[in-house]
């Protein structure tokens, strides 16, 4: 009894693998697609959905790109977006208008941009790609989107008027104030009336005087007089 030659078992092996592989290429070429498993952003705000790809194959015209959406109350996903040698955008519905093609095949990219994200927008997005005949593997993969109502922030320009309108008054008062503790009003006496150079106090009218000198002292009085300043003890003059 003769025995198995265990290498000519595993060359035949071999050999069958090979040929298997030269006629149905498509047991052994795959392509992987991966995105990022969440996204988070604010209402408003443009979201660029990265999908890249890696193929055995290089990309031709045959290449598809396609994304799908399903939205966070659940449902079947529906395709928004496709890609086949030039974009198609979608023309209605959720997304018309939103969606921007970013993708680069040449690269390995079938990214796309959503503008001015709503709370409506949550759910899965999925990207597929195929590139024939390198379309086995992980063709498709899944992102989550979260978009979250905008944080209200103050603009700087809110915050100077605010500024203005609190500051300046309050500037004003206190100079007011610091001024007249520095400057005080002037103050006039009410227990005190000012008196004329030309009053004359009382019993000077009826004075004595010699007869000879009568005429020379009255003048030389009425101009000691005149020229003695007036006197206001009352009047408080300001400092400032």
């Amino acid at each position: 009894m003769r025995r198995p030659r265990h290498g000519n078992t595993h060359l035949n092996i071999v050999l069958l693998l090979y040929l298997v592989g030269f006629f149905d290429p498509s047991l052994v070429s795959s392509i992987t697609v991966s995105t990022p498993a969440e996204l988070h952003a604010s209402k408003g705000d443009t979201v660029t959905m990265s999908c890249t790809f890696s193929s055995t194959s290089r990309p031709t015209s045959k290449m598809t790109v396609d994304w799908s959406y399903r939205p966070q109350s659940g449902g079947p996903p529906q395709t928004f977006f496709h890609f086949s040698s030039r974009s198609f955008p979608p023309n209605d519905g959720q997304f018309a208008g939103r969606i921007r093609w970013q993708g680069s095949p040449a690269r390995g990219e079938a990214s796309i941009s959503l503008i001015n994200a709503t709370l409506n927008d949550n759910g899965t997005f999925t990207c597929s790609v195929r590139n024939p005949p390198d379309v086995h593997g992980s063709p498709t993969s899944h992102t989550v989107l979260t978009v979250t109502p905008k944080a209200p922030s103050i603009r700087f320009s809110d915050v100077a008027v605010l500024l203005a309108f609190i500051l300046l008054p309050s500037a004003i008062i206190t100079l007011i104030l610091i001024g007249r503790m520095l400057c005080p009003k002037k103050q006039r006496s009410q227990s005190k009336a000012y008196r004329s150079p030309i009053e004359v106090t009382e019993g000077e009218e009826y004075g004595i005087h010699p007869p000879g000198d009568k005429d020379s002292e009255d003048e030389d009085e009425y101009y000691n007089i005149k020229k003695r300043p007036p006197m206001d003890e009352g009047y408080a003059e300001s400092q400032c």
